[in-house]
């Protein structure tokens, strides 16, 4: 059984009740001294915490996906050696595997879609990073067989797994179900995690002597997607979107290169690069760098491309809010900026999935097929 199993969380907390009810019928039998008493009574403590904490410890991973399999769990290497499928048609992009979708009919691609797992290299960033791209019903049906889809990029935050996007936070199935509600057109997803350098988190820039993520992001990615999918090479073909870190990443990629994304989508986003423990030294002393990174900096000093920009906050739970309201009043024509505010919600995946399915329609609307 899965980490993310809800049988393995069934069994964890069964186990806790069986040992706290045994702990109170043994307690009267063990409450008399000597040793082997006493050895009862710290094994039954111990055993009944154990249990308890991995209750809890696997509610919590189920709710928000820390981890996506034992392996993860226990930092052990995730295996990529399997054979590699390239009728895909593009060296820099490897289908590694397929699966099916969680809908009625998904065991047909062209009634439920597909979601193909697949390793990108960046030619010019010299990064290779693990991906899945959704494809929905119409990509695979006799009608559209000429048709291109537009396609947007869609990042975790740090330091998640991209599974995160499709159990979790559910993209996949929510634009499935939306477009099949008409709610938005037929789009391709390329997910992944913004931690294309691992463990390091570079906040998607190049950062000097190191990984070069934001040219993975902006040149290398959607140049792969288009030689491998029905994907046009226009801005208007694509769009950028993600929660957190996976949210500054959209809004700053997108702002910096309005030549490669005409949309992004900011989750939960801040607008300033990190720098702590997990980013190291970003920029080597390059204030014009450091500058960039900042968005707000970048709305007042750099000039403004054709981009459109949706923010999202709360008044009570996020720690963004003053940044976004800083952030929608420094955009100007002929950029344009969206917003989702809700009354109340943390940076968590539960916040999240109330501003997914607005935040796919309206992305939906900002992008072209053609």
């Amino acid at each position: 059984m899965g980490l993310t199993s809800n049988k393995v969380l069934v069994v964890a907390v069964a186990l806790a009740v069986v040992l706290f009810v045994a702990t109170v019928w043994l307690w009267p039998r063990l409450a008399r001294g000597g040793w082997r008493a006493v050895l009862g009574r710290i094994g039954l403590l111990l055993a009944t915490q154990l249990a308890l904490f991995a209750s809890v410890g696997l509610a919590a991973n189920n709710s928000f996906l820390f981890y996506g399999s034992w392996a993860d769990l226990f930092g052990q290497e995730q295996d990529m050696g399997v054979v590699v499928d390239h009728s895909a048609g593009s060296k820099d992009v490897k289908v590694v595997g397929t699966q099916a979708m969680d809908v009625p009919g998904g065991g047909r691609p062209s009634v439920g879609g597909q979601i193909q797992k697949i390793v990108i290299a960046g030619e010019r960033s010299r990064i290779d990073s693990q991906a899945y791209v959704y494809l929905p019903p119409e990509y695979f049906q006799q009608r559209y067989a000429k048709s291109t889809f537009p396609a947007a990029v869609v990042l975790t935050g740090y330091p998640g797994t991209a599974e995160n996007l499709l159990k979790g936070l559910k993209y996949p199935k929510t634009a499935f179900q939306q477009a099949k509600d008409k709610k938005m057109q037929p789009m391709i997803l390329v997910m992944l995690r913004p931690t294309v350098a691992p463990p390091r988190d570079t906040e998607c820039v190049d950062v000097p002597g190191g990984p070069q993520t934001e040219t993975f992001f902006a040149e290398d990615l959607p140049t792969a997607i288009s030689q491998t999918y029905r994907v046009g090479t226009q801005p208007r073909n694509w769009g950028f979107m993600g929660n957190s870190t996976g949210g500054y990443c959209a809004l700053k990629i997108a702002m910096h290169h309005p030549d490669r994304f005409s949309a992004a989508a900011g989750f939960s986003a801040y607008y300033r690069a990190a720098d702590d423990v997990t980013t190291g030294d970003l920029f080597h002393g390059d204030q014009a760098a450091m500058k960039r990174a900042d968005l707000l900096w970048s709305l007042d000093h750099l000039p403004q491309g054709k981009s459109s920009f949706l923010v999202t906050t709360s008044l009570h739970g996020e720690g963004n809010l003053k940044g976004t309201r800083a952030f929608i009043k420094k955009v100007k024509d002929p950029s344009s900026v969206s917003s989702i505010t809700l009354e109340s919600g943390g940076h968590n995946f539960n916040t999240w999935n109330r501003e997914i399915p607005p935040g796919l329609v309206w992305m939906s609307g900002k992008l072209s097929a053609s």
